[in-house]
């Protein structure tokens, strides 16, 4: 398995940070390529965008977003979508 190795030090400025990451799978390498290849941009910042995407939602982050979210749901009963189409299908 290839290494992905990145100096990014040089590219972004002083105080920036390196990683290396070793025995990362060839499927993996080859699925982050094609996704960088379709948004346009260097499988270097790609791996950047994944890196910043992963480290400002932490867990408790999220749970806070999917508290808000179930807070917007209207309480009471809930009906089954299955319901909902066959009395659709009954009313035509």
């Amino acid at each position: 398995m290839p290494w992905l190795i990145y100096d990014i030090s040089d590219a972004i400025g002083a105080g920036m940070g390196q990683v290396l990451i070793r025995n990362v799978d060839d499927s993996v390498i080859a699925a982050l390529r094609a996704r960088a290849a379709s948004r346009g941009v260097s499988l270097e910042a790609e791996l950047r965008a994944v890196l910043s995407r992963a480290a400002r939602h932490p867990r408790a982050e999220i749970a806070g977003e999917l508290a808000a979210v179930r807070a917007m749901t209207p309480r009471g009963p809930r009906r089954l979508a299955e319901e909902l189409v066959r009395e659709g299908r009954d009313e035509r």
